[in-house]
């Protein structure tokens, strides 16, 4: 395995865009795999964090995101002015380098509005006790597995003896791609780089996303399965092939959601409500103008994004026919979007990502999760209330492919290969 610094100057001589994301995802890969491995936790609770008091005590949203599409919605509400339309005084969202720098200044009350990926909160609350509430979700879809293009990879049976890199041990990207692996007779399996890889067995390993379209150029791993907008650039630059959207295999399932301090549901409900009023609209402004708000959070719009429009635009709205005549799509008929945006957060996928998390093949500790049980962190993770008032005030939200108009708050959680 090259260095971090070869590996980062090589990404940059592929794909120049992506150079600005170096750090943050170097930094991504390596807090989430101290979170992994319990680091996080003993650095949280090294740091005091958990009986630390708010920075402010005032109710000035002050955002903190990663410089990902995860983050639409609460740059959506940003830009087009939702925030002050409810009655808020909101700053500059701020762009951070890390996950770990995220949820210690959103701990330390730097921050009081942010969107973590799903595992995240759960490790807060229940490993870290911190009184972190999930108060939406963030978006649906917006994720794929790519193959390299001259693998011959056409079904996840021909993953077998292939290695495939994720983003993360807990997240949605593993624990789909190892549903989809053990349906189709491979097993999942976890071994140095250079070791062999058995005939009906795949390796998994995590990288850094602005590192997965070079290490696919440079043979060195057969396909990565991430978050976007690294699927469009794989596509776009160095011939990646989709092999499947995770959507089309976990029915718009969730990945980021819109968190906030427990106190601020209990002390400042109002302010609560407003905020996630702005939330709900920038959702549907998001699904109503796919094209339009890409561009608007990219590099080439309000410049919240590093990444250029072309492949912020691909990741957001290309899911075309093309990808059904490839396979990449086979549940048309779902009716979901390569990316969508609906805030409700249902219970039934938070009790199967807590099942999910049980059974997927990770590194590090998880003994936490063996103590967890599903309905109770679907009633107590997420507060609902805030969310539920706001749909009712905008119906609108239902028009999203993501929503199923005849039951909007209660689902059945589809996974199908």
């Amino acid at each position: 395995m090259k260095s971090r610094e070869e590996m980062t100057m090589r990404h940059s001589d592929t794909c120049p865009c992506c150079e600005r994301l170096s750090v943050t995802y170097w930094s991504r890969r390596e807090a989430l795999d101290r979170l992994a491995r319990g680091g996080l936790a003993a650095a949280l609770a090294a740091a005091g964090i958990g009986a630390v008091p708010a920075k402010a005590d005032d109710e000035v949203v002050r955002i903190g995101y990663l410089p990902i599409t995860d983050a639409s919605a609460l740059l959506v509400a940003h830009a087009k002015g939702f925030f002050e339309q409810a009655g808020l005084k909101v700053e500059p969202p701020t762009l951070v380098r890390s996950w770990s720098a995220l949820v210690e200044g959103f701990a330390a009350g730097k921050f009081n509005l942010v969107h973590l990926l799903k595992p995240i909160p759960v490790w807060m609350r229940y490993n870290n006790r911190f009184p972190v509430k999930i108060l939406a979700w963030g978006h649906t879809n917006g994720s794929g597995l790519v193959v390299g293009g001259d693998t011959g990879i056409k079904q996840f049976a021909d993953l077998g003896g292939r290695r495939i890199a994720v983003p993360y041990w807990y997240s949605m990207h593993n624990i789909v791609l190892q549903v989809a692996l053990r349906e189709s007779g491979i097993t999942p399996v976890i071994k140095p780089e250079g070791a062999p890889v058995g005939a009906k067995e795949c390796a998994l390993q995590i990288l850094p996303p602005p590192d997965m379209p070079t290490a696919l150029a440079a043979k060195k791993i057969d396909g990565y399965i991430v978050a976007e907008p690294f699927n469009a650039l794989g596509e776009l630059r160095v011939g990646a092939r989709m092999l499947r959207f995770t959507g089309d295999i976990w029915k718009n399932h969730p990945c980021c959601v819109i968190c906030t301090h427990e106190r601020y549901t209990k002390d400042r409900p109002q302010w609560t409500q407003k905020v996630v009023d702005a939330v709900v609209r920038a959702h549907i402004y998001a699904s109503r103008n796919k094209a339009e708000i890409a561009r608007l959070i990219s590099r080439d719009g309000k410049g919240y994004l590093p990444t250029p429009s072309e492949a912020v635009v691909k990741a957001v709205t290309d899911y075309g026919a093309h990808y059904e005549q490839s396979g990449a799509i086979r549940h048309r008929a779902w009716g979901n979007g390569r990316i969508d945006f609906q805030p409700w957060p249902y219970p039934s996928a938070t009790k199967l990502i807590v099942e999910a998390m049980n059974k997927t093949l990770v590194e590090g500790d998880i003994t936490f999760l063996k103590n967890l049980d599903p309905d109770f962190v679907a009633e107590d993770l997420v507060d609902y209330r805030f969310v539920k008032a706001a749909l009712g005030r905008f119906p609108e939200w239902v028009d999203d492919p993501s929503v199923d108009r005849s039951s909007p708050f209660v689902r059945q959680e589809q996974l199908k290969l």
